[in-house]
C-alpha cells in the first residue's frame, strides 16, 4: 500500500451511520446521592451584649472547637446546641467552658451553637454555625484510573481532592444548588494498579476550610496503549505537565490517553465501537470534560453516499473524566435539524476537530460531495469532496453554516483531488472569527465569523498562492504544505501575531532552478515545525523559526505545533519511519536544543499536547 492510500485511510472523511445516541462508557455505577438542603445555612447572630467567636467553623465527626463568649462581669452562660441546653449524642454536645464535640453524622449538617445569659436567654445570645461534615465516599468508576469523590456540604462551596505523593490537585466543583448539596469530583491522573491516599478539601462561605479524612483508592490496570519512549538529551528542565496522546494508528486499545512526563499511562478513554472509529480533535473543555470527534476511518474510492459499515460511530462527544459521554450530537441529527433550516445538504460525517466556542457553542467540521462535469483536466462527472463548517448551540442546534463550495474556487486543487479541500483544524481569532486549515488547499484561510454574524467571506489566505509575502524564507519551498495543527503562540490572536503549524511537506513546490533530492539540493519529502509573525495589516508572514530536527523526518500526516508556558515549544511528528516523535524544545531559531522527547514505536500519534494536568486551571 503506497503512503498515499495509507493516507486516505486514515485521514480521508467519514461517510458512516450513527452507532447509537448513548456511546461511550455507560454509567453501570450509581454516585451518592441526597439532595440538597431545602432552606439556606443558618447564619451567626447576636442580640443584647454577649457575643461569641469565632463564628463559624466546619468540623467532623468527633473533632472540638472551641467558642470564647464575651459577657457582662459576673454574669451566668448558658450553651445549648440547636436550642438543646448541653446538646446531646444527635446534634453534638457543648460543655460549659464553650468546647463543642461534633456528632456522628451520615449526611452533613448545620449546628448552631448558642452562648446566652442564663438569666435572659431568649434576649441577649450569640450564635456561631458549625458545618457538622460526613465522610468522603469513594466510587470506583468504569475508568480503572479514576475514582468518584463525594462529599454533601450543608453550605454553598466548592469541593477539589488532593491525592497522591506528589499533593496534586483536582480543580474545584461547586454545590449543586445555592444551599449546598452533593458534590462529586472525579479523581483522575492516578498510575495503574497503585494505591493512592487521598482527601477532599471543602470551601465553604465566611472562609471556612474543611478537609475531610485520608481516604484510600486502588486502581487496577489500565487497557492497552502505545508504548512510550522518554528521554531528555539535553538535560534541560521540560515545562511541568502531562501529556496527552492521540492515536490513530493502531486503532486498538486506547487511543487517547495521557502519560505525566515520566512516560506512565495516568489517564485513558475507551469506547465501544468498530475497529476503524477514530478519536480526532480532543480539546479540554472549561467544565473538566473532553470534547471530541469519534468517527470512521475511509477507504478507497470515496463512498458516493452517506452511510458506513455496521457499529461504526460518527459524532461529536463530550466525555468527563470517568469516560462517561455526558452529550453527543450524530451526524444524522445534524443533517436532519440542517434539512429543517433549509440547508438541503447530505452530510458524509464528522472529521478531524470540533472547536468548543468562548460563547458556549460548538464549531463542528464536516463533509459532503458535490458532483462537478467536466472540470478543466477532469472530462466527465466528479464528485468532489469539500467541508462544511456548523456553529450548533449549546442545544446542538445549527445557528450559522459556512460551505466550502461557496467560498473557494473549484479548480485550485493544488493536492489529491477530488478530496478538495480536507480541512483538519479550527481555531478562534479574539476578533471572533474563525482560522480554518485546508490541508489539501496549502492553506489556512480566516473566515468572516463574528460569532456567528459574520458574512462567511474569506478575509485573507495564508499559504503558497494566498494572500501573504513571505518574509524569511524561501517562496515557495518555506511555505507550509499538506498542514496540520495549527496554534497561537502570542496571547493576541489577531493584527500582529505568531502562529505555529506542522507542516507536513507532501506536496512541496521548489525554485524553478531547484531539483529536490539531487546534490546539494534539499530533499523533496521532509516535515517541519513552523512558527510564523503574522501582520494582517501589511499581509506579511515572516517565518521565525523553521524546525527539522536531525536526522531529517518526513511525517506525511498528521501533528501539531504548539506552544509551552516556559517559551518552549513543542512539535508532534505523527508518522516518520518507526513511529511517532514529539519534541519539546526551544525557540533558538537554528539552534533549537530538546528538552524533552517522546516516541511512539509502531504507533502515530495525530495530535500531542502538552496540558498543565486533567483539570482546566489546574497545573501539575
Amino acid at each position: 500500500m503506497s503512503k498515499f492510500a495509507l493516507l486516505w485511510i486514515c485521514f480521508g472523511i467519514s461517510a458512516l451511520s450513527l452507532c447509537g445516541c448513548g456511546g461511550g462508557q455507560n454509567r453501570q455505577y450509581q454516585l451518592p446521592q441526597a439532595p440538597p438542603p431545602s432552606q439556606p445555612p443558618p447564619v451567626a447572630q447576636q442580640s443584647g451584649s454577649v457575643t461569641v467567636a469565632p463564628q463559624y467553623a466546619a468540623l467532623s465527626a468527633g473533632q472540638t472547637a472551641k467558642f470564647t463568649a464575651n459577657a457582662p462581669a459576673g454574669s451566668s452562660l448558658q450553651w445549648s446546641v440547636n436550642n438543646i441546653v448541653g446538646g446531646n449524642s444527635t446534634v453534638g454536645t457543648v460543655d460549659s467552658t464553650g468546647t463543642f464535640t461534633a456528632p456522628s453524622v451520615k449526611l452533613s449538617t448545620n449546628a448552631v451553637i448558642t452562648a446566652a445569659l442564663a438569666a435572659s436567654p431568649q434576649t441577649n445570645f450569640a450564635t456561631a454555625v458549625v458545618a457538622v461534615m460526613g465522610a468522603g465516599i469513594l466510587t470506583p468508576t468504569p475508568n480503572p484510573q479514576v475514582v468518584a469523590y463525594s462529599l454533601y456540604l450543608p453550605a454553598p462551596g466548592n469541593l477539589s481532592v488532593q491525592f497522591g505523593p506528589s499533593n496534586l490537585m483536582t480543580s474545584s466543583q461547586p454545590t449543586p444548588s445555592p444551599n449546598g448539596g452533593m458534590v462529586h469530583v472525579y479523581v483522575a491522573g492516578m498510575q495503574q494498579n497503585t494505591t493512592y491516599q487521598m482527601h477532599a478539601i471543602a470551601s465553604l462561605p465566611h472562609s471556612i476550610s474543611f478537609s475531610d479524612a485520608d481516604r484510600q483508592f486502588t486502581t487496577s490496570a489500565a487497557p492497552q496503549t502505545a508504548s512510550l519512549k522518554i528521554t531528555n538529551p539535553t538535560g534541560l528542565v521540560p515545562q511541568p505537565g502531562i501529556e496527552l496522546f492521540d492515536t490513530v494508528i493502531p486503532q486498538s486499545g486506547s487511543q487517547l490517553f495521557a502519560t505525566d512526563l515520566q512516560g506512565h499511562v495516568i489517564w485513558t478513554y475507551q469506547y465501544p465501537g468498530s475497529s476503524s472509529d477514530i478519536v480526532q480533535g480532543a480539546h479540554l473543555m472549561t467544565n473538566g470534560d473532553f470534547l471530541i470527534v469519534v468517527s470512521s476511518t475511509s477507504f478507497l474510492p470515496i463512498p458516493p453516499t452517506p452511510g458506513g459499515s455496521s457499529g461504526t460511530i460518527d459524532v461529536i462527544r463530550e466525555i468527563d473524566l470517568a469516560g462517561n459521554t455526558v452529550r453527543e450530537l450524530s451526524i444524522d441529527q445534524l443533517t436532519q435539524s440542517l434539512q429543517a433550516l433549509g440547508y438541503n445538504y447530505n452530510l458524509l460525517g464528522f472529521h478531524h476537530d470540533a472547536l468548543p466556542l468562548p460563547n458556549g457553542h460548538t464549531l463542528v467540521l464536516t463533509s459532503m460531495h458535490v458532483p462537478y462535469n467536466n472540470l478543466p483536466g477532469y472530462p466527465g462527472t466528479s464528485l468532489v469532496l469539500g467541508d462544511v463548517l456548523v456553529d450548533v448551540d449549546q442545544n446542538y442546534h445549527p445557528v450559522w453554516v459556512w460551505n466550502s463550495f461557496d467560498h473557494l474556487d473549484i479548480n485550485r486543487h493544488p493536492y489529491l483531488f477530488p478530496d478538495w479541500t480536507h480541512g483538519n483544524a479550527l481555531l478562534y481569532s479574539d476578533d471572533h472569527n474563525i482560522l480554518f486549515s485546508m490541508r489539501h488547499q496549502n492553506w489556512i484561510i480566516k473566515i468572516d465569523y463574528e460569532d456567528g454574524k459574520g458574512s462567511g467571506n474569506i478575509i485573507w489566505r495564508l499559504g503558497p498562492g494566498g494572500d501573504f509575502k513571505l518574509l524569511g524564507g524561501t517562496d515557495p519551498t518555506d511555505w507550509f504544505y499538506a498542514q496540520h495543527g495549527p496554534n497561537y503562540f502570542t496571547p493576541n490572536t489577531s493584527g500582529v501575531f505568531q502562529l505555529g503549524v506542522m507542516d507536513n511537506g507532501d506536496d512541496r513546490q521548489f525554485p524553478a532552478s531547484v531539483v529536490c533530492g539531487s546534490t546539494g539540493a534539499p530533499p523533496c519529502l521532509y516535515s517541519t515545525a513552523e512558527i510564523m509573525q503574522i501582520d494582517e495589516s501589511a499581509l506579511t508572514a515572516t517565518l521565525l523559526i523553521n524546525y527539522t530536527p536531525p536526522p531529517t523526518l518526513y511525517s506525511f500526516f498528521g501533528g501539531n505545533v504548539d506552544v509551552l508556558a516556559n517559551g518552549n515549544a513543542e512539535v508532534d511528528f505523527c508518522t516518520p519511519k518507526g513511529g511517532a516523535i514529539i519534541q519539546e524544545f526551544t525557540q533558538s531559531p537554528g539552534s533549537e536544543q530538546v528538552a524533552w522527547q517522546a516516541t511512539t514505536p509502531g504507533a502515530s500519534q495525530y495530535r500531542a499536547f502538552r496540558m498543565p494536568s486533567l483539570y482546566p486551571g489546574v497545573q501539575w
